[in-house]
Parts: C-alpha cells; sequence; structure tokens
C-alpha cells in the first residue's frame, strides 16, 4: 500500500467568536500574557493583520496593526482574500505558533469556519471555533439574538464568561451545556481560560523533533494571584505506549469521543500497519486530521498523546486507548482505511470535520 508523504507543522487558526460584549478582546489579551512563549498572531475586529509577540504587552498592538478592510470578516472577505492574510502571519520567518481570528460580535462563525476548512494554504489547519458568552446578558442575548443557539451547536469551546456578575452562574452553565453538540464548557472570570485549551504553549527549552509535554498544571514563575482559576476548568490526561495501537479500535475510539473533549495532540504509532511512519494528530472538538511523517532516526517507537477537555473522564479514557493496543505481528490489510480518511494532502481543498 503506497503512503502519503510527509506533512509539514501546520499553524492552528482559531476561530474566536461571540456577541458583542461578551469578552472576545479580553479572552485574547490573556492568551497574550499566558502564551508561555508562544508567539501569537491574530485577525481582530478592525480587520488588522498582527503579528504579536506573545511576551509583549498587549496593549501595544496599535503599531503592529495593518488595515485590511471595513465590514463583517464573514461577508467582506472570501476563502481567497482570507488565504493572502493567513499567509502574511504564517511566513516561516514570522515564528508564529497560533492565528487567532477574532470576529466581529455580528460575524456568522460559521462563514468563517466554511472558510478556513476551505482554504488552501498548506501551512495553516483549522484550530476550532470558540464561542463566548457573557453569563450575566445570556438570556437577554439569547432573546436578541436567536441565532447564538445555532452558533452554540457549532462551537468546538465554549467559554462562559463573567459568571461573576450572573445572578445564576450554575443555571447558565447548565443551559449552555444543554445547547453544545460535545463541545468542551469551560465556566471563566475576565477571560482567563488555559491556553493550553487552544495551542501548545513553547517549552522555555526547544525541544528538537519531541512532542512538548510540559507538566499542564505547572506553569512556573509569573503568576498574577489569579491562576488557580486557570486550571480548575479542565482536565488533561498524557498516554504513553510502548506497544502499537491498533488503527481500528484508535478509530472507533476517536469517531466516539465524548462531549467535552476538546484537543487530542501527539503522535500514534500503528506497528506492522505502517513501519515506515509514525502519525500526528490534531483534533479539536469534532475537527480530525492526521499527518503521517518518517519515524526519527534512531528513536524510540511510542505512541504519545495528550487529551484535554473539561468534565473529562480521564481515567475511562485511558481505559479505552489501553483496549487500542495491538501486539498482532502482521498487519490488517484494510486496517488503515479509517485513519486515512483523515489524511489530506497540503493542496487538497476542503477538509471533513470529524
Amino acid at each position: 500500500m503506497s503512503q502519503p508523504s510527509p506533512k509539514p507543522q501546520q499553524i492552528p487558526v482559531v476561530v474566536l467568536a461571540g456577541f458583542l460584549g461578551s469578552g472576545k478582546t479580553t479572552l485574547l489579551n490573556h492568551l497574550l500574557h499566558r502564551s508561555g512563549g508562544s508567539r501569537i498572531g491574530a485577525i481582530v475586529n478592525d480587520f488588522g493583520a498582527i503579528e504579536i509577540d506573545a511576551m509583549a504587552v498587549a496593549g501595544a498592538l496599535g503599531d503592529s496593526t495593518v488595515s485590511l478592510g471595513n465590514g463583517c470578516l464573514c461577508c467582506a472577505v472570501d476563502a481567497s482574500e482570507l488565504d493572502q492574510y493567513l499567509e502574511r502571519l504564517a511566513e516561516p520567518g514570522l515564528g508564529i505558533d497560533v492565528i487567532v481570528i477574532e470576529a466581529s460580535g455580528l460575524a456568522e462563525p460559521q462563514e468563517l469556519v466554511r472558510m478556513l476548512l476551505a482554504s488552501e494554504h498548506p501551512g495553516v489547519v483549522y484550530g476550532g471555533l470558540v464561542e463566548v458568552v457573557d453569563a450575566a446578558e445570556f438570556d437577554d442575548t439569547r432573546a436578541r439574538h436567536p441565532e447564538i443557539d445555532r452558533h452554540l451547536a457549532l462551537a468546538d469551546l465554549v467559554v462562559v464568561n463573567k459568571l461573576d456578575r450572573a445572578a445564576d452562574g450554575e443555571g447558565v452553565l447548565g443551559l449552555v451545556r444543554s445547547l453544545v453538540d460535545r463541545a468542551a464548557v469551560v465556566p471563566a472570570t475576565y477571560g482567563r481560560i488555559d491556553p493550553e485549551f487552544l495551542f501548545d504553549c513553547r517549552p522555555s527549552e526547544e525541544r528538537i523533533g519531541q512532542l512538548s509535554f510540559d507538566d499542564l498544571h505547572e506553569h512556573g514563575g509569573d503568576d498574577d494571584g489569579h491562576d488557580g482559576h486557570l486550571h480548575a476548568a479542565y482536565d488533561s490526561l498524557s498516554f504513553v505506549s510502548p506497544s502499537p495501537l491498533d488503527p481500528r479500535r484508535l478509530m472507533t475510539f476517536l469517531d466516539s469521543r465524548p462531549e467535552g473533549l476538546y484537543r487530542i495532540k501527539g503522535y500514534v504509532d500503528f506497528g506492522p500497519c505502517d513501519v515506515r511512519n509514525r502519525y500526528a494528530v490534531h483534533a479539536v472538538g469534532r475537527f480530525l486530521r492526521f499527518y503521517p511523517e518518517p519515524w526519527p532516526a534512531g528513536g524510540e517507537r511510542l505512541t504519545q498523546l495528550v487529551l484535554i477537555g473539561s468534565g473529562i473522564d480521564t481515567a475511562a479514557l485511558e481505559k479505552e486507548l489501553e483496549a487500542s493496543r495491538s501486539d498482532a505481528p502482521h498487519a490488517d490489510e484494510h486496517g488503515m482505511w479509517g485513519v486515512l480518511r483523515y489524511v489530506r494532502d497540503p493542496g487538497e481543498q476542503g477538509a471533513d470535520p470529524a
């Protein structure tokens, strides 16, 4: 069976949506300060492409903004124009690790997601739709904008912001959870969510050829007194297996991944099903993609996965992954078909959500 060629590293593009006043800009500013050294590129409300050193003061962004036009982004540009903006930020020399599109408060997130999935730029990959809602104004917002129910159903991650101002925060959280489709729902105040939900924070020491497995619950250094809020809302599981995984069993696991499991990242060893390549996996919400790449010379062949979500049963997930191990000495002739459905060539237009 011929194998796909290795794919280049792609920059995740996250759509940050929500109605006016929900706290999108506050959340973006928080990410800038808590990025762990990662470099963030953004397309913001005034539709300027900006290159951001995430360790710098977020308030200094004005001098880095380039105007790209007026109006609602989902109406003002098409997929090819969006590709032009993304190309500027995906330029390898900039060293951007993640791109955030902060949509207008009246933007149609479905159209932005559609344009990203139709992107022909080989250097980017869809990183998920994050919908921010104002907990204190949620009932009034739904009354004025009934389309918010549809937006929530499309989201991969929902940030229920301003919980400190809501009269019945638990009631709002329960209502939002009833409106989502397998999305992780994260409570927040002042837009404070852990950036690990959205992107890999760059480690202090670069690890060539290795997945960054920094302890997700230890970000030493610049504590600001609010860090207790960052980690309370999510759970993580690190899974390492010296035995290969069976592709059919792993796809059964991935196809039925539970509500609240927002991100899966890492590398998979499929053993005799493909002895030449390991498979980088990128899953965000319902979106899934695999990237075959040659095994590093002389390195140990391991499956290494990190799962991140809100309200997930990590013990049950680990048990399911353990059940995906395989000791079969020979390849299942058609075993990789399910995996290869989610391998995309860099130039291929469009992508299917998982």
